[in-house]
């Protein structure tokens, strides 16, 4: 991928392989015969899409609502609900219990706490995730109160990502954020006091407006929290959100450059790093000894069993999505079946693929883990890939292990597609 100064339009940040655009509704087949057979023996977890916002950010590509009333976020969580149940009933749930269960938007927490607490009673009505080892439930401050926060403790939520974005009011308005900093201020202390296992702060640098003075500032104020964790990612542009519209029709792109945005980014590690924190990705330092359960077992090929409008998982290496419109989605499951719209069944080789570029965005590869589980080497089946990143400064590698320089680690999505399949090099990737 040739990776240009200006932040155009197109995605940029890579989350799956093969490519979402190889996938289709004539493989739905497929990944109905995988769910009706009994598992590998892989981890499991759980994704549910809860699909509202108070606001749709300028910058936002994610399936979501911002005009459903009462009535309609009812019939979409009794849907939810009915999927879960027919989840719960497929052989490919075999005895796993749910290693992670996520709860994504959306906006998850724009649910009261009433709605979620019946939310829950009905799906623990089918499943159980009490042998789970992370709960995350993604919150945007501006819907948080000091009940909700508690309600989400007593629900089991064991990790809380917290969107926060941005500190300067300025800049989360220009680009459409539902919040600004007084609720994060507001929030922030019922967060602490609940004692959740691990609190995830979400950044984004390069956002419309931003300046090296603001960026840095956010920062600061990010460390000053003090949270478990801190994701930051670069601002991109996917194809549909509204930035993007204006940047198709004719405008200057708002968004920072790469390099400017590289440029904050590794600024920011180098703070974090001094107060104490890790790097444990391309865009997470987190305190020492936290874990990432959900983004751990993803990577290496568990079992998502995806719930919810649109949402995206994989079982028994079939990959699907569900239907993306509101009256197919909800339509299928009111008629008692479940909602798959497209799938893909994938190789061994592709396989392998996926999980080392994944992996590779924590900064590293161990060869021996993929000489073990897929019998390849990786060192020697793409040596010229990696000598030429190498060559490029952008990582450093042996017969075992491959490690990025921090220059490849902030730029690792453009790093990856050389590894892919040919036919899949220059695809449209979502």
């Amino acid at each position: 991928m040739t990776e240009s100064t200006k932040t155009e339009v197109g995605s940029y940040f890579i989350s799956n392989y093969p490519p979402f655009s190889q996938w289709s509704k004539e493989a739905v087949s497929e990944i109905e015969a995988a769910m009706a057979a009994p598992p590998a023996d892989t981890p499991l977890g759980l994704y549910l899409h809860l699909p509202f916002c108070r606001k749709r950010c300028k910058f936002c590509y994610f399936k979501v609502f911002t005009d459903k009333n009462a009535k309609e976020v009812e019939r979409y969580l009794a849907a939810l609900s009915k999927e879960i149940e027919l989840v719960s009933q497929l052989p490919v749930m075999g005895d796993r219990p749910f290693r992670f269960v996520y709860f994504g938007g959306g906006t998850p927490s724009y649910l009261s706490s009433r709605q979620l607490h019946r939310l829950v009673d009905r799906l623990r009505a089918n499943i159980d995730w009490s042998k789970a080892e992370e709960v995350t439930f993604e919150c945007e401050p501006g819907t948080l109160s000091e009940a909700k926060v508690g309600t989400l403790k007593e629900i089991g939520v064991t990790r809380l990502s917290l969107g926060v974005e941005h500190f300067d009011d300025a800049i989360l308005r220009d680009n459409g954020r539902a919040h600004e900093s007084m609720e994060i201020d507001r929030a922030w202390p019922w967060i602490k006091a609940a004692q959740f296992d691990n609190v995830n702060i979400d950044l984004i640098a390069g956002m419309k407006g931003d300046t090296t003075e603001k960026w840095e500032a956010t920062v600061q104020r990010a460390i000053e929290l003090d949270p478990d964790c801190v994701t930051i990612y670069q601002m991109e542009l996917p194809f549909n959100t509204v930035i993007s519209q204006g940047v198709l029709a004719g405008e200057e792109s708002p968004i920072a450059s790469w390099e400017q945005k590289r440029e904050w980014v590794s600024w920011a590690f180098d703070k974090l790093a001094e107060a104490g924190y890790e790097t444990s990705s391309a865009y997470t330092m987190v305190k020492p000894g936290v874990k990432f359960s959900y983004r751990d077992n993803l990577w290496r090929g568990s079992d998502l069993l995806a719930t919810g409008i649109a949402s995206f998982g994989h079982a028994s290496g079939v990959h699907y999505q569900n239907l993306p419109e509101w009256e197919q989605y909800l339509g299928k499951l009111e008629a008692g079946e479940l909602p798959l719209g497209r799938a893909l069944t994938i190789t061994a080789h592709q396989a392998l693929v996926r999980e080392m570029v994944l992996q590779l965005k924590k900064g590293w590869l161990e060869a021996g883990y993929f000489r073990e589980k897929f019998g390849v080497d990786i060192i020697d089946h793409w040596r010229d890939q990696w000598t030429g990143h190498r060559d490029e400064g952008l990582l450093g590698f042996t017969d075992e292990r491959v490690e990025l320089t921090r220059d490849g680690l902030l730029r690792v999505d453009s790093l990856l597609p050389v590894f892919f399949e040919p036919e899949h090099q220059n695809v449209r990737y979502t």
